[in-house]
């Protein structure tokens, strides 16, 4: 019996440092580890784990400027604001392939579901890290504001959401363990999940704008509308589509060995097909801006300096980006495709970050101070980013999400 259990524990050893080192020896492994990304890595983080401690030592005004009168700096208006369009990679994805059928989207589906995981997960995170007591998160869910109030909703919905998101993924995590039965149940469940998702998603990328509705006064009227919450929703659904092509493309560049052959050589046409869902997306998103400036006559406030700049966001980081993307997809041309796709993803987190920073409490005296963050702030955004990709990449390397797994092929 003794032998047994030592045999069992010997396997289960070999097994889990097999899957942990990808079947390399740690001489291997180590030698594996050694960089350019990895080494800039451990700089950034040598750097911005000390910030990160600091802001939890010594307050929120030790690495930012926030303030009453500026409750939102680059960690939410990036990780937050930021994060969670970009995120909504899962349910559109999911929805495609499930709902609507796309059956050609099969080999992105895993990753958009990861990335949607990932990005609402490191949301968290960055919320975390501004409220500085974790240990709270659960207040607005249960303690705090009410039934009646957005945060409310959002706090709800995001966290069911991930967990919603975990159930989707989870067959990929049980085929790395290969822990057939249990992955039969995880796979019934998926069309269940996937319908949850889209009306979770939905509220609650709508219900981010609806935040901004509480301060009428406070946000500039270009960027304030009685729509704002259709306008988070429709946005979130071309970043999504805009996002898959950015993370697969950096997928097929940098994890070739994580690949197989069928995600290598779908990569092209399905970016091309993408593509032509994100520009549909954009013109529609560039539509309904239109109509919410002319519903609230703000046609004389394009003529600002505030103005001048929502010009800019919209045409040059909206508009702009889709017609790349048209001339990419009339073309043919994958490239272009892909670097429209980098291009509407700048242009969310240009929107996001003018609405949460630069056009809120915009008339008040020095506001243009506000908006340049301070080194530390930064530090602690450019760390959660490096850690963010880090735990992407070790999941990718590892798990079957940019290939499938053998044993499983003829169940997928």
């Amino acid at each position: 019996m003794g032998n047994d259990t030592l045999t069992r524990t010997e396997n289960f050893r070999s097994w889990f440092m097999d899957k942990l080192l990808l079947g390399m020896s740690w001489p291997e492994y180590s030698r594996n580890l050694i960089t350019p990304f990895n080494i800039a890595a451990m700089l950034i983080l040598s750097i911005g784990i000390p910030v990160i401690a600091l802001r939890f030592i010594h307050g929120l005004a030790a690495v930012t400027h926030a303030s009453d009168e500026y409750p939102w700096g680059l960690i939410l208006g990036w990780g937050l604001f930021g994060g969670v369009p970009l995120s909504a990679t899962g349910f559109v994805m999911a929805t495609a392939y499930y709902i609507f059928g796309f059956k050609r989207y099969k080999p992105l589906v895993r990753l958009g579901v990861l990335t949607g995981f990932m990005g609402y997960f490191f949301a968290v995170v960055y919320l975390l890290t501004d409220i500085g007591r974790p240990w709270r998160i659960y207040y607005p869910m249960i303690v705090g504001f009410g039934t009646a109030s957005v945060l409310f909703l959002v706090a709800w919905h995001v966290a069911t959401y991930l967990t919603v998101q975990f159930l989707e993924f989870s067959p990929a995590i049980l085929e790395w363990l290969k822990s057939r039965r249990v992955r039969k149940w995880a796979t019934m469940i998926t069309i269940a999940m996937t319908i949850a998702g889209i009306i979770l998603s939905t509220l609650h990328q709508s219900a981010l704008g609806a935040l901004f509705l509480l301060a009428p006064g406070k946000l500039h009227p270009l960027w304030y509308s009685s729509y704002i919450p259709v306008f988070f929703l429709s946005s979130s659904i071309y970043a999504a589509l805009a996002m898959v092509i950015v993370v697969s493309t950096l997928a097929a560049r940098f994890l070739r060995k994580a690949t197989d052959d069928t995600f290598l050589g779908s990569l092209d046409k399905l970016t091309i097909g993408l593509g032509k869902g994100t520009c549909v997306g954009i013109y529609v998103y560039f539509a309904l801006k239109v109509i919410g400036i002319a519903h609230d006559n703000n046609w004389a406030l394009l003529g600002t300096p505030y103005g001048e700049w929502f010009l800019v966001e919209m045409l040059g980081f909206v508009l702009l980006p889709a017609l790349v993307l048209t001339y990419g997809v009339k073309k043919e041309s994958t490239g272009i495709v892909r670097f429209g796709a980098f291009y509407a993803v700048l242009g969310i987190l240009v929107n996001r970050i003018n609405v949460s920073i630069v056009a809120f409490n915009w008339n008040l005296p020095h506001h243009l101070s506000h908006i340049v963050p301070p080194w530390q702030e930064v530090v602690i955004v450019l760390t959660l980013v490096t850690i963010h990709i880090l735990i992407f990449r070790w999941i990718l390397n590892r798990m079957p999400v940019l290939r499938e797994h053998p044993d499983y092929k003829e169940s997928h």
